[in-house]
């Protein structure tokens, strides 16, 4: 399994992620799920509910969408809106910045530990069930209702 760390200039591990809409998102200390998304993928539309349901539950967690399209800012938030995801949507792909490889395949999630380690890459679309499964001990857990 490759280990991905994330950095910034002064701070290990806490590095800001700007988002199309919102303020930027600090993963500092969070386990952090990242999914690739596009509108035109089907199981990337099924699967938005139960992302939306983790990052409402769980505040050990930090999901983040990443629209695999590439497209301006202001067309990712449109299009994250029509979709109704309801967690924050990355400004630009981390995938380069992070040195994992940008997924072949929608939907793909990657799973970031809190020590910004790369824990587990997950392809289809998943379940709040599949998820709590790989996810690292309490980070998945009921813990906002």
């Amino acid at each position: 399994m490759a280990a991905v760390t994330i950095t910034s200039g002064c701070e290990a591990g806490r590095e800001r992620l700007e988002t199309v809409a919102g303020p930027p998102v600090d993963p500092a200390g969070k386990v952090l799920l990242v999914n690739y998304w596009a509108e035109w993928c089907k199981p990337c539309r099924e699967e938005i509910p139960e992302l939306n349901r983790l990052a409402r539950e769980s505040e050990a967690l930090q999901v983040v969408g990443v629209n695999y399209d590439r497209l301006p800012a202001a067309t990712i938030a449109e299009q994250a809106e029509k979709m109704g995801i309801r967690f924050p949507v990355l400004a630009a792909d981390p995938a380069a910045r992070w040195g994992w490889e940008r997924p072949q395949v929608l939907p793909t999630t990657f799973i970031v530990g809190g020590d910004g380690r790369l824990v587990e890459t997950l392809v289809g679309p998943q379940t709040v069930e599949s998820l709590r499964e790989v996810l690292p001990e309490g980070s998945g857990k009921s813990a906002k209702k």
